[in-house]
């Protein structure tokens, strides 16, 4: 069993999630956390990995690294993101069992699940339908890496299990327009023209859903079931936290500067799905919801932002 004493090897240690993750394990008291720059240890090299695992020891292994990117690139290095993502779960699963570790927690993402699903979406649903195609071979490579912890589950008993986070938004988030997801966009943008001509011009109609969710959540979620015993091998991870992107940019802007006039082309051919939910029934079964106070969180992000340009 998973306790503070136990040595945790945290893969991807300097991304928003993964830092959050370090974070929140040290606040709660755990000892022995493994981390390792990607320049000394390349997750893609199975050999490196299986030797820094064999060193090392690790009881639990959290996979937080992933090969990541705005739709530009999901298009134009497909084979990057398959192929990276392949190695880096494939490496740390394999070497992981082979050397005799008790928790293994890779994280998934929301975007991996069928474009065109019912609301909110359940676990079960995922390959019933088509994928999203501008990010295919990211998706394809995180079911893969599903797949892989089910099978393993199955044949060998273990009990890895992939957590399925919502938008994720906090501390050591990507604010760089070309890439990055809605929220830190909004912050970014509304910062800006706060500074300038007091005007957000905005795709879209601002009336689609998205729900999201402060990393500190999801890393508390890692360390409530890093601990929990389960029956299954896939869990979403999602919020209390629903809105319209009007909403959030209102919210966002009254942070900022409420004298801010936030301006909508009303392309409704760029709002993109009306809506993304998931299902978080499973979760709360097992006994973990989200606590998340939205506006505190959002101060945090947005005072992160500030430094971020210093």
């Amino acid at each position: 069993m998973i306790n503070y004493k136990s040595k945790i090897f945290i893969a991807g240690h300097k991304g928003m999630l993964g830092s959050a993750i370090l974070r929140i394990l040290k606040k709660k008291g755990y000892k022995n956390l493994l981390i390792i720059d990607k320049k000394k240890l390349d997750l893609r090299n199975q050999k490196s990995v299986k030797k820094y695992l064999e060193t090392k020891k690790p009881d639990a292994i959290i996979i937080a690294a992933a090969k990541v990117g705005g739709i530009k690139a999901n298009v134009d290095y497909p084979a990057n993101f398959i192929r990276d993502n392949l190695q880096i779960q494939t490496n740390l699963i394999s070497s992981g069992y082979d050397t005799n570790i008790k928790k293994l927690i890779l994280f998934g993402s929301s975007c991996i699940y069928p474009k065109d699903l019912k609301k909110p979406i359940k676990e079960s649903q995922i390959l019933t339908g088509s994928l999203e195609s501008t990010n295919e071979s990211y998706s394809v490579a995180k079911i893969a890496g599903i797949k892989m912890i089910e099978a393993f589950n199955k044949q060998y008993k273990t009990n890895y299990i992939c957590l399925m986070p919502c938008n994720l938004f906090g501390p050591n988030d990507n604010y760089d327009l070309k890439n990055s997801h809605f929220l830190p966009a909004l912050i970014r943008k509304i910062s800006v023209a706060s500074k300038k001509n007091k005007i957000v011009k905005l795709w879209g109609t601002g009336r689609p859903l998205r729900e999201i969710l402060y990393v500190d959540e999801v890393a508390d979620a890692c360390e409530y079931f890093m601990k929990k015993k389960t029956n299954t091998s896939l869990i979403n991870i999602g919020s209390p936290v629903e809105m319209t992107i009007k909403d959030y940019a209102l919210k966002i802007k009254k942070k900022i500067d409420s004298k801010v006039l936030i301006k909508f082309d009303n392309n409704i051919k760029l709002d993109g799905v009306k809506r993304k939910k998931l299902d978080i029934s499973l979760a709360a079964q097992y006994g973990w919801r989200a606590k998340m106070n939205f506006s505190k969180a959002l101060d945090r992000t947005i005072e992160d932002f500030n430094n971020s340009i210093k």
